[in-house]
């Protein structure tokens, strides 16, 4: 017998704070307060480590987004230091919602790791690098939530067989993905969450979808098919300059997505009774009897 547990939202802001903390304060205590979200999720890049000195010297791929000369400096822009993190991780807390944030390097992982969020988020883009997966195994203590975008069923085996190998695999929370800015709907490919419900249940922690889509109605399906986790990016203004803000969802589209997870959940049971106490009572007034 299926049984579903409450869906836990998480509300990726990323870097959509534009580099302004006075932004990512609000997009927290909107988060928190309006749209009622579980947690808040940011990103954390060092992008010296992350970036062939090429790659850093670039300039943008799309100019229109940029907040900087090359793709290295505006990387640099956008991201905030581990003490602006922890003012983040405070703010968090005053407003009632979990702080996390993804990491992308080992040296971001130490750093965060010393915040000690409730869980830390390993980017599909870095899920195979194994010397910050085994380090945070090592180090970190608590969850680990990890997106499966752009990888391939041997890859997944290899992560998942890692944090089995360090009796970390019960702190492994597993994201359906696919990587892209939107993702049309015919490549969101939901029936994986069966998939990798079948092969990993028992295995690790959880299964959760991480959506790139548009509108809320796949969310829900998703976690209809079990993915208890429900990653969206999230932002206060879609028209925004940068590469997310089109992808994510406004304060509106997150309240709502919220608000449908919970009648969903509260929906999904067996009856109690044959006939329910609110049938009862249309049943007296209405069934068929015969005379």
């Amino acid at each position: 017998m299926e049984v579903y547990n409450r869906p836990f939202v998480i509300a990726e802001a990323g870097c959509n704070h534009m580099g302004r903390m006075e932004i990512a304060k609000d997009l927290i205590e909107t988060a928190a307060h309006f749209c009622k979200a579980d947690a808040i999720k940011f990103q954390k890049r060092c992008p010296r480590e992350l970036l062939t000195l090429e790659q850093y010297n670039a300039p943008h791929p799309n100019p229109e987004n940029s907040y900087g000369d090359t793709y290295g400096s505006h990387r640099e822009f956008l991201e905030f230091d581990v003490d602006q993190h922890a003012q983040l991780k405070k703010w968090c807390e005053e407003a009632g919602i979990i702080y996390s944030t993804s990491v992308w390097d080992l040296t971001s992982a130490k750093e965060i790791a010393s915040l000690h969020p409730q869980f830390i988020k390993i980017p599909s883009a870095c899920n195979t690098h194994f010397e910050m997966l085994q380090w945070l195994c090592d180090n970190y203590e608590g969850e680990i939530q990890l997106s499966f975008g752009m990888t391939t069923k041997e890859e997944e085996e290899q992560i998942v067989h890692l944090f089995e190998k360090n009796g970390r695999a019960k702190d492994l929370i597993l994201y359906n993905c696919t990587s892209g800015y939107p993702v049309p709907f015919k490549d969101i490919s939901l029936l994986e969450i069966s998939r990798m419900k079948a092969q990993y249940e028992g295995r690790v922690k959880a299964i959760g979808f991480s959506g790139h889509h548009l509108g809320i109605a796949v969310d829900v399906s998703a976690y209809t098919l079990g993915a208890e986790y429900i990653e969206r990016h999230y932002t206060l203004d879609r028209t925004w300059k940068g590469t997310d803000h089109a992808a994510s969802l406004e304060p509106d589209g997150m309240r709502k997505l919220v608000r449908n997870l919970q009648a969903v959940y509260q929906g999904l049971t067996y009856k109690s009774e044959e006939i329910l106490p609110i049938e009862q009572v249309q049943r007296d007034k209405l069934k068929y009897r015969k005379h």
